[in-house]
């Protein structure tokens, strides 16, 4: 009740509540992973019935700015089952939400950087762009609609990831309903 981020975040989302009052087709907040407020992301877009939550995971990656550990230390704070466990235990059933893992990291295309984003950021572009391609039924997933490297499909440029997943680590993903973003050899 008194953290101005909190409040403010929460105000936001209460913003879109109203489907007459905002048009929209998604409601994602990146980079927020407190649970309260992704699951009010969540319960948004379940009254609304016509938009999907595109929610962050907590524990895959602390940006710099929020710990001084080693880049290492700051990934591996949270083990693949740790975030799958977590997420289990928040009990989401819906339709009207999705979640991704790792972080991605993108390329600043105006100052040349190289950044640090939640999956959030990539897939947000990803789903414009395979909506756009393809009809809105088709999973924006694979080489074509979901290929990330280069900038084809998330609009920015994303060179690498915060972890390489294994196909057994993206089974386990699978089951616990996070979508993975994987990387492949030469991709």
């Amino acid at each position: 009740r008194n953290n101005y981020a909190f409040n403010t975040v929460r105000k936001a989302i209460n913003l879109v509540k109203d489907p007459e009052v905002v048009e929209t087709n998604m409601i994602s907040a990146p980079g927020i992973v407190n649970e309260n407020l992704t699951q009010a992301i969540i319960n948004t877009c379940e009254d609304r019935a016509d938009a999907l939550a595109v929610i962050d995971l907590r524990g895959v990656y602390e940006p710099f700015t929020e710990n001084y550990d080693s880049f290492k230390q700051r990934v591996t704070a949270t083990s693949l089952a740790g975030i799958v466990t977590a997420l289990r235990d928040r009990n989401i059933n819906s339709s009207y939400a999705c979640a991704h893992y790792p972080w991605v990291q993108i390329q600043d295309t105006v100052n040349g950087q190289f950044l640090w984003a939640p999956p959030s950021v990539a897939v947000l572009g990803t789903l414009a762009s395979s909506e756009r391609k393809s009809e809105v039924w088709f999973a924006p997933a694979g080489f074509n609609r979901g290929g990330l490297s280069k900038g084809r499909s998330a609009g920015i440029p994303v060179t690498a990831v915060t972890e390489r997943l294994s196909s057994a680590d993206r089974d386990t993903l699978y089951e616990a309903n996070i979508n993975p973003i994987a990387t492949f050899p030469s991709e």
